[in-house]
């Protein structure tokens, strides 16, 4: 028999449009966030990317999907999305191609995320910037709502470093 499918077996595609196999992050821990350009969240990006230079070279990244099924807020295109992360918030996490997170053409990898840990409404996604810490051995570690500000889970990601 098959073991349940983990998070290594997904792949997703980059804003560049390459499959990206999230085996190459094997061993480290990640912060998975949907994210969007026109949220009242949005300045969560410094945060996020705040976290991706502090913890990075301790094995830790930001993996940020972008997604436009909250309130339109992610309306660009890929290139669009990029110019707006690396010129207004200097973005060096991976970014990956627009995806769904809910309903039925929600990318598989999500779908995962919210079948290990439910929210506190069910498992669908309620908004922009809800987060997914996933541990060294790929588990999923917890499951944080937009609010919780990426300063927030320092003492988390430091626990699992």
């Amino acid at each position: 028999m098959n073991p349940m499918p983990g998070i290594y077996d997904f792949t997703a595609q980059s804003l560049a449009g390459e499959e990206v196999q999230l085996k190459r992050f094997e061993g480290q821990v990640l912060l998975i966030v949907n994210t969007a350009s026109a949220c009242g969240f949005t300045p969560q990006y410094r945060g996020l990317e705040a976290l991706q230079r502090e913890f990075g070279p301790r094995g830790f990244s930001v993996l940020g999907f972008p997604c436009n099924q909250f309130g339109g807020q992610e309306p660009g295109d890929a290139r669009q999305i990029e110019q707006f992360c690396a010129s207004k918030y200097d973005v060096t996490f991976p970014l990956f191609a627009k995806i769904d997170v809910n309903g039925s053409k929600a990318h598989p990898l999500y779908s995962y995320l919210k079948s290990e840990k439910t929210g506190l409404l069910g498992s669908s996604i309620k908004w922009n910037f809800t987060k997914f810490l996933v541990d060294r051995s790929g588990k999923v570690a917890g499951r944080f709502a937009p609010t919780v500000t990426p300063d927030g889970l320092k003492k988390e990601i430091e626990a699992l470093l």
